[in-house]
């Protein structure tokens, strides 16, 4: 055993070991895998869980020639140790290192890039014609998991696929439901049986046979056939993918790496959409994880001997801040309800379901549908917060603008992890919040610049008569005092929390503390900064932009979002629309390309969004001649208005 790991280069170097081997190598795996996430954090018990399955896979399958999509991504560490990269797999989620999630420019194993869930069938699909219309051959795999097919999407690729009936693979990982030992030889044999070219030949000609009886053959074809679908129905559990269009296989064990490798093998012979159904356990091979599989899905660094997190001290996270509050203003209004799409726990909500269960609703990988719900509840006389991810909230536009907002209902999204998130990398950061939003009449968007006003926003989201969202950020508060009775704030009412006559700083949400340390550490220069904690990006305190641009006419706008459509370019916005000529304006924030991984710290200082950061562009800003281009991130783009 010992460095078995090391000697696999490729998936062909598979071929040489035999099933023992094989066995011996995944126990090697899911030692390296929790040796590194114990230091790095990631995800750690969906990884685990498919070891064997991933073996299995590169094993029969010819990658990258034969192609595999991960749905979501975060459970492809095996597949990336497996295909040239265990010597960086110790980089993995860390700035300028290995992703978390299949990268095609890492590697030509990694066919399409993914992180959002239920995309893989659609992907798999679309390549398999493309295959189709070269005139080309090999197998294209998808490995969907269970909680991944609770998403629309995935129910439209397999409708698709089944009517389409193209030679496709997808592998459902079931990691929720166990296996008896009667269910799985009995489905081991049916899969094997059905594997058979010659089960289809003999159903054929038995079929032909028959029909050739003078005068009853076909309803005695007919009759066979409702004793066969009668049975189906009672023997078969995956009766709904056969009507579908699929050939279902299963429920096998995903550890029985021997079992899986013979139907992979047969599954590549049957013509047409298969589905092959495995049941895995989420941290297998690591007791903590297997315990705790939640828990230890989405992990920080933690002591791989105990499984106990290594916590960092300080103040609560905005997401605690958000779910104690919550609760303590649901217990005094029955009318608040709390929405979720299969993140109670990352969004908070399980402090709510476990306080009023009747009143929580996740509504699994479903964020149209967790919209929509709220329109209705809404509708009903009920105060719905929908708390969802800033980049899953993506997947719900057309509901917020046609549902929600068309119909001005009054509904509050939580918008957690606005801005970079860190180490999830591009397909994770919550950067195009704002501008998504922005634009749709009749919402409201805020973003605390600190716990203690998420409270008072959260109050003022519940009080507001139409659709509002608070946006906040991944991660530990500034360490403020919270409100023991947090008061509703005026809508689109900025607050001045420093004075100046030089410049002023136009902050949004947590980019206000580092704007006023800016601001602080330049005053020993002699340089006296305004700094303007924003609140609101709509409607925008127009009144006291307006009287600081006229005051020092020198603005800075600091945002955690992309430059394009966000804060500043409300600003912006507002200017032009006042005739104000004579301001010069710096738009800070992330420029137009994608955010890679790494820490939230980390990512903030490589997109100069740090205090030293804002207090070099105040002193380009001041050093600026009268008919300057404005300076930011986007110097080409920032003319003086006109």
């Amino acid at each position: 055993m010992g460095n078995r790991l090391e000697r696999i280069k490729t998936p062909e170097d598979l071929q040489s070991l035999n099933d023992a081997e094989l066995v011996e190598l995944a126990a090697e795996i899911r030692k390296r895998i929790i040796d590194v996430v114990s230091r790095n954090g990631g995800h750690l018990a969906p990884n685990l869980g498919v070891v064997e399955l991933t073996l299995a896979l590169h094993s029969v399958l010819h990658s990258p020639r034969d192609k595999i999509i991960w749905d979501v991504g975060h459970q492809c560490y095996v597949h990336k140790l497996l295909t040239g990269r265990e010597g960086q797999f110790h980089t993995i989620r860390t700035g300028g290192g290995l992703s978390g999630f299949p990268k095609p420019g890492e590697s030509p194993h990694d066919v399409i890039g993914t992180g959002h869930t239920s995309t893989s069938i659609s992907a798999a699909l679309g390549l398999a014609l493309a295959r189709d219309l070269r005139g080309e051959d090999y197998t294209v795999c998808a490995v969907i998991g269970d909680g991944a097919l609770t998403g629309g999407l995935a129910w439209e690729g397999l409708n698709h696929a089944g009517h389409v009936g193209t030679n496709l693979l997808v592998v459902l990982n079931d990691n929720e439901m166990s296996i008896s030992p009667n269910v799985g030889a009995l489905s081991s044999y049916l899969s094997r049986l059905r594997t058979d070219p010659a089960y289809g030949r003999l159903k054929a000609d038995v079929e032909y046979v028959l029909r050739k009886i003078p005068a009853i053959g076909g309803q005695v074809v007919k009759s066979v056939e409702r004793l066969k679908d009668s049975l189906k129905y009672l023997l078969v559990a995956g009766v709904l993918f056969e009507e579908l269009g699929f050939t279902y296989l299963g429920p096998i064990d995903g550890h029985n790496l021997p079992l899986l490798k013979q139907v992979l093998t047969s599954a590549q012979k049957v013509k047409g959409p298969v589905l092959l159904h495995v049941i895995t356990t989420k941290g297998k091979g690591y007791w903590p994880a297997e315990a705790e599989p939640d828990r230890f899905h989405g992990v920080g660094p933690f002591d791989p001997v105990t499984g106990k997190a290594k916590k960092k001290k300080g103040p609560p996270s905005y997401t605690e801040v958000f779910a104690q509050t919550l609760v303590k203003l649901a217990e005094r209004d029955h009318k608040i309800v709390g929405i979720t799409a299969a993140m109670p726990s990352g969004t908070g909500l399980d402090k709510l379901a476990h306080r009023f269960p009747s009143r929580c609703y996740d509504v699994g990988i479903a964020e149209q549908h967790a919209v929509t719900l709220a329109a209705g509840l809404a509708t009903g006389g009920f105060k719905p917060v929908v708390a969802i991810y800033s980049t899953f909230l993506q997947r719900a536009y057309d509901q917020i603008v046609h549902d929600i907002c068309l119909a001005n209902l009054p509904v509050v999204f939580a918008i957690d992890r606005g801005g970079v998130v860190g180490e999830d990398g591009p397909t994770h950061h919550g950067v195009f919040d704002l501008a998504y939003l922005r634009h749709i009449p009749g919402i409201t968007l805020m973003a605390p610049k600190d716990e203690a006003e998420l409270q008072q926003m959260l109050v003022t989201a519940l009080d507001h008569p139409g659709p509002i969202a608070l946006r906040y950020p991944r991660g530990s508060g500034e360490g403020v005092k919270l409100w023991e009775n947090p008061a509703v704030i005026p809508i689109g009412k900025a607050e001045v929390v420093r004075q100046g006559t030089d410049i002023t700083l136009l902050a949004l949400g947590p980019m206000v503390a580092r704007a006023l340390a800016a601001a602080e550490n330049l005053a020993q220069e002699g340089i006296d900064a305004a700094v303007v904690n924003a609140r609101f990006v709509k409607p925008l305190d127009e009144e006291t932009i307006l009287e600081y641009a006229r005051k020092t006419k020198k603005l800075v706008t600091i945002e955690d979002h992309a430059c394009q459509g966000g804060f500043g370019s409300a600003v912006l916005e507002l200017l032009a629309r006042q005739g104000v000529a004579d301001c010069r304006v710096a738009v800070m924030g992330y420029g137009d390309s994608y955010i890679e991984h790494g820490t939230r710290e980390y990512l903030l200082a490589k997109n100069k969004l740090t205090a030293a950061d804002i207090g070099q562009t105040i002193k380009s800003v001041l050093n600026l001649p009268e008919d300057a281009q404005t300076r930011g991130q986007y110097p080409e783009r920032g003319k003086r208005h006109a």
